[in-house]
């Protein structure tokens, strides 16, 4: 007997730990698809699986749009199908390529911190020595007559 395993909206919140407003959010795009019982959401594994793969997708960098366009694509068929396959490539090349660029933005910008933390530093050492030879020719006493 197969018995099919229903959510709740705050079973859903609670196990992927997100708002029950995000879900309702997700929701309101057409991304997930729960059935009605009077004012009750009631997800299926399927709306399940797809919250799952929502947030994976938004760790990835998925916008929504792209998210359910995959979706879409494979509401067509009951098992995807090539044009699905084709998109998600493409998009997770575009998603790397993003990444890729983000990476070298990030080290340039590491380099021209570490440039600005050298100079800082050794302008502060130069102030730090000029304050001490300041302080060593003002506190220095004067030769004094008598040993001549």
């Amino acid at each position: 007997m197969d018995i099919k395993k229903t959510y709740s909206i705050s079973e859903l919140a609670k196990e992927f730990d997100v708002t029950t407003r995000s879900v309702r959010f997700y929701e309101d795009q057409g991304l997930l698809h729960p059935t009605r019982r009077g004012q009750t959401r009631i997800f299926s594994s399927k709306d399940r699986v797809r919250l799952k793969l929502i947030l994976r997708g938004k760790r990835m960098g998925f916008s929504l749009a792209e998210t359910k366009e995959l979706f879409d694509l494979w509401d067509e068929t009951l098992s995807g199908n090539e044009k699905q396959l084709l998109l998600m490539l493409d998009t997770l090349a575009r998603k790397r390529a993003q990444l890729e660029q983000q990476k070298n933005d990030i080290a340039q910008a590491e380099m021209e911190m570490d440039t600005a933390e050298a100079r800082c530093r050794e302008a502060l050492a130069d102030l730090q020595q000029r304050k001490r030879k300041q302080t060593k020719a003002t506190t220095k006493e004067p030769e004094s007559t008598e040993q001549k």
